[in-house]
C-alpha cells in the first residue's frame, strides 16, 4: 500500500479524492465525513463480495457455453437444444407472467417519462463538452442545415466563410416545409407568410395574397415574447416540443425572409447522459476527481468553461431557463437546460482510488454511486437557481449489467446509498442498459428487480455485438461486421427492446430508448435514416452533436412516439429463438473481403486506442479508411477487437498476418493524426503503451472478461502516464 494514502473509517482514501469529498462535495450534501466513510465502508464491506460472486458467475456460465458449442464443434447449430441448455444452465430465467408486475417509478421529469425527443451522451472528463450538451436543450434550426450536408452544396448553394445567401434561401425554405409539417396553417403555407401577431390569444399569420390565416390547430401557440402585434418571438408546440420563430428584420437572413424570420429554435437534446464510463478515459484517482468535479458542479449551477476563439475569451456556463408570454397572458417558463442524468461504470470495474480494509481495491460502482448522488443533494432537495430534476430524482444509468441479479445488485446498492445520502426510497433512478445479451435474453425479469426505480432502457448496438461474439466465440466465425446490421438477432433485439417496454408500462415513466449516430457529419443520412427510431416506438434515441440533436428533434415532430406505442400494445412478443440466433457466417469469404474486413478494424481499433492510451481522450471522432469520421468510444473498440479475435480462434486469420496489418494501419493512424499536437506515432518502432495495447485486445481478446477492453487499456494508460510523468 503506498504511503500517500489516509485511512478513514477501515477505507484508505487518496489524499486528493478525500479532500474533494470532504470539501466540495459533503457541504452541499449536509453530511458529515465520519459519518459518511462509515457509511460507506459499511457498504462496500456487505456488498464487495456480491460483485465477485456474480462475476464469478458470468465466468462459469461463459465457460459452460464454450464448452457445449467446443463439443458440437463441425455439427449443425441445434437453436432448440441451445435454449434448453442455456436454461438448464441458469442462463435463461423464467421471464415474469405478463400480469406479474408493471413498472410504477414515481416522480419522474417530463423529459424521462412523457416526451419524446434525442438523447446526447457527453463526457464528463470535459467540463466544455459536458456545457455545451447540458446547453443543447435548445438549438438553432437554421445553424444545423445551414452547416451541414443536410442541405445539398449544388447550384450555388455552397457552404463558404462568408455569408452565402443563396445557401441561406435553401434552409429557409426546407425550414418552412417542416413548419407547414408540425404546426401547420389554417390556410396555405408558411412559405407565403409575411408576419406573425398575437390577436386574442390567437396567432394571426399573413400570407402574401393578402389573406390572413391562424394554426390548423389552435392550441399549437404555446407562448410569445414581445409586444403581441410585433414579436420577438413566438412559441408554437407539436407533439410536446416547442418551436421557436425568431423575428429580426435586420437581420442578414431575416432581411431575406418575407416573414422576417431570422430564425427557428427548435427543441432539441431534451435528455443528457453525463458519463463516467465509456466516453471517459478515468484511470486513476486524479482522473475521478476530474470527472466527479464536473458532475458536482453541474448539479450545483456552477461549472464554468473559458476557452478562446477568434482571439477573443469565451466563458461558458449552464444557461438560464426561458421565459415567454402565454396566449392568455402571464408567464410560461420552460426548462433551458437538458435534463441530466449520469452514468456510472459497471459492476466489473475496481478502483485503486480507495482500498478497502484488506488493502484490495474497491468496487468502482459503489464510489461512483455514493459520489455523483451526494453531489446531487442539493439539487434533489431543489436548492439550485439552475435546477436539473423538478421532481426531486437524481437519474443514474447503470451499464453492462449480466441478467436480473446483477440489477437487483444495483437495487441494492442504490437503497444503501440512499441512507446514506439522507434521501427518500426510490429518490435514485435507474436506467438500465439493455448491450449484454444475458440482459436483452431476460429483459422483463430484470426490470422487476427495479420496478420502482426504473426510467431508461436503451438498445446498444455496438456492445450487444460484442457481447454476442465473445458469448459466442467457440461457435464458430461471426459474419462481417456490416453483415451484422440484417442479422436475425439484431432485428429481434431492437424489436425486443421496445416490445418488453411498452408491456411492463413504460410509456408515461421511463423511455424507451435507441443506439448512437455514430458519423456527426452525416447530417443527411441521419436525417434519412434516424426517422426509424421513433417509428419503432422508441421515445428517444442517442446522437453524437448539439447539431445532431436538432436535426434528430424533427423526427419526434413527424412521429407521435406515444401514438406508436399505443398501436404497438398487446403486440406478440419477439421471438427469444430469434434472439439468441448466432451470428455466424453463412458463406467463405474472398481473400479480399477477409483482408478489407480486417484492415477495418484494426485501423478503427488503433485510431481510438492511440488516443485512449495516449492522450487520455475516452470518445472522438475516429476517422476510418476512407477519411469518414465516426464517433468512436469502448463499445465501437469491442465490437472491432472482438471480431478479429474470433476470426483469429477460428483460423478466418492469423496470428502473422493480423501483425502485419496492424503495422501498415499504425503508419496509416499516423498520417491522420500527423497535425494532433502532442500526438506520439505508433511507427516505426510500435512499441509504445498504446500499440501493445492494440496487441492485448487482439491476441487477448478471447479471454479477456466478456470481452471488455477496460482492464487493458487501464493497464496501459496508467503505463503511459508514468512514462509521461
Amino acid at each position: 500500500m503506498t504511503k500517500t494514502y489516509e485511512s478513514v473509517a477501515g477505507l484508505s482514501v487518496h489524499p486528493a479524492l478525500r479532500a474533494f469529498v470532504e470539501q466540495e462535495v459533503l457541504p452541499s450534501a449536509r453530511l458529515e465525513p465520519a459519518a459518511f466513510w462509515t457509511g460507506l465502508s459499511e457498504i462496500i464491506r456487505d456488498l464487495a463480495p456480491r460483485h465477485h460472486e456474480l462475476l464469478a458467475i458470468r465466468g462459469d456460465l461463459q465457460a459452460k457455453i464454450d464448452a457445449w458449442h467446443l463439443e458440437r464443434k463441425g455439427k449443425p447449430h441445434d437453436a432448440a437444444g441451445y435454449e434448453q441448455f442455456l436454461r438448464d444452465i441458469g442462463y435463461l430465467v423464467p421471464a415474469p407472467a405478463a400480469d406479474a408486475y408493471q413498472v410504477a417509478t414515481k416522480n419522474v421529469d417530463a423529459e424521462i417519462g412523457t416526451i419524446a425527443g434525442p438523447q446526447l451522451v457527453v463526457p464528463l472528463s470535459n467540463a466544455r463538452y459536458a456545457l455545451n450538451a447540458a446547453n443543447a436543450r435548445w438549438g438553432s434550426l437554421y445553424d444545423a442545415f445551414y452547416g451541414t450536408d443536410a442541405i445539398a452544396e449544388s447550384d450555388g448553394a455552397e457552404r463558404s466563410k462568408s455569408f452565402n445567401p443563396v445557401r441561406a434561401g435553401r434552409v429557409i425554405a426546407r425550414v418552412r416545409e417542416f413548419l407547414d409539417q408540425a404546426v401547420p396553417l389554417a390556410q396555405g403555407s408558411h412559405a407565403d407568410a409575411t408576419a406573425y401577431i398575437i390577436e386574442r390569444g390567437k396567432l394571426q399569420v399573413s400570407l402574401a395574397d393578402g389573406s390572413k390565416t391562424g394554426l390548423r390547430s389552435a392550441g399549437q401557440l404555446a407562448g410569445f415574447t414581445g409586444p403581441r402585434h410585433e414579436p420577438r418571438s413566438v412559441l408554437l408546440v407539436n407533439n410536446g416540443l416547442h418551436i421557436e420563430l425568431v423575428f429580426d428584420r435586420e437581420h442578414q437572413v431575416g432581411a431575406l425572409d418575407s416573414a422576417g424570420i431570422s430564425d427557428v429554435v427548435i427543441e432539441a437534446a431534451i435528455s443528457i447522459i453525463m458519463d463516467l464510463e465509456d466516453a471517459v478515459s478515468a484511470v486513476d484517482a486524479e482522473d475521478k476527481v476530474t470527472v466527479y468535479r464536473n458532475w458536482q458542479r453541474l448539479m450545483d449551477g456552477s461549472l464554468s468553461s473559458e476557452f478562446t476563439r477568434d482571439g477573443k475569451t469565451i466563458t461558458r456556463k449552464l444557461v438560464e431557463d426561458r421565459v415567454f408570454t402565454a396566449p392568455g397572458g402571464g408567464k410560461l417558463t420552460l426548462n433551458g437546460r437538458s435534463t441530466m442524468l449520469v452514468r456510472n461504470v459497471g459492476h466489473h470495474m475496481f478502483t485503486d482510488a480507495v482500498l478497502d480494509e484488506a488493502g484490495n481495491p474497491v468496487p468502482e460502482a459503489i464510489l461512483d454511486a455514493a459520489i455523483t448522488v451526494a453531489s446531487a443533494a442539493q439539487d434533489i432537495r431543489g436548492e439550485n437557481a439552475v435546477r436539473n430534476s423538478r421532481t426531486g430524482s437524481v437519474y443514474v444509468v447503470k451499464p453492462k449489467m449480466h441478467g436480473p441479479d446483477e440489477v437487483g445488485l444495483s437495487d441494492a446498492l442504490f437503497k444503501r446509498i440512499e441512507e446514506l445520502v439522507g434521501l427518500p426510497k426510490y429518490t435514485m433512478k435507474i436506467g438500465v442498459m439493455d448491450e449484454e445479451r444475458r440482459t436483452s435474453a431476460n429483459l422483463a425479469a430484470c426490470l422487476s428487480k427495479v420496478r420502482d426505480r426504473t426510467v431508461f432502457i436503451n438498445t446498444g448496438f455496438l456492445d450487444r455485438t460484442g457481447d454476442e461474439i465473445h458469448t459466442s466465440m467457440e461457435a464458430g466465425p461471426m459474419m462481417r461486421k456490416a453483415e451484422m446490421a440484417s442479422a436475425t438477432w439484431l432485428t429481434a433485439y431492437e424489436a425486443n427492446n421496445v416490445d418488453v417496454g411498452i408491456a411492463r408500462n413504460l410509456p408515461g415513466r421511463a423511455q424507451i430508448g435507441k443506439g448512437m449516430w455514430a458519423a456527426p457529419d452525416q447530417m443527411a443520412a441521419l436525417l434519412d435514416k434516424k426517422v426509424a427510431h421513433p417509428g419503432a416506438g422508441a421515445s428517444t434515441a442517442w446522437v453524437p452533436t448539439p447539431t445532431a440533436a436538432a436535426l434528430h428533434a424533427l423526427h419526434y415532430h413527424l412521429v407521435d412516439v406515444a401514438a406508436v406505442q399505443d398501436q404497438l400494445r398487446g403486440k406478440e412478443q419477439t421471438s427469444l429463438t430469434d434472439l439468441l440466433t448466432i451470428p455466424l457466417a453463412t458463406r467463405s469469404y474472398t481473400t479480399e473481403e477477409i483482408q478489407t474486413e480486417l484492415e477495418n478494424n484494426l485501423q478503427g481499433l488503433l485510431g481510438y486506442v492511440v488516443r485512449w492510451v495516449g492522450q487520455g481522450v475516452g470518445v472522438s471522432t475516429v476517422p476510418d479508411l476512407d477519411n469518414v469520421r465516426l464517433m468512436e468510444d469502448r463499445a465501437t473498440l469491442r465490437i472491432a477487437s472482438q471480431h478479429v479475435a474470433n476470426w483469429l480462434c477460428h483460423g478466418i486469420v492469423g496470428e502473422a498476418g493480423v501483425r502485419e496489418t496492424m503495422q501498415r494501419m499504425a503508419a496509416v493512424v499516423d498520417r491522420q493524426n500527423a497535425d494532433t499536437e502532442g500526438y506520439k506515432p505508433l511507427a516505426p518502432r510500435f512499441d509504445s503503451p498504446a500499440f501493445k495495447a492494440a496487441e492485448d485486445l487482439v491476441f487477448t481478446g478471447r479471454t479477456q472478461p466478456s470481452g471488455y477492453t477496460e482492464h487493458v487499456l487501464h493497464a496501459r494508460r496508467r503505463e503511459a502516464k508514468a512514462l509521461s510523468a
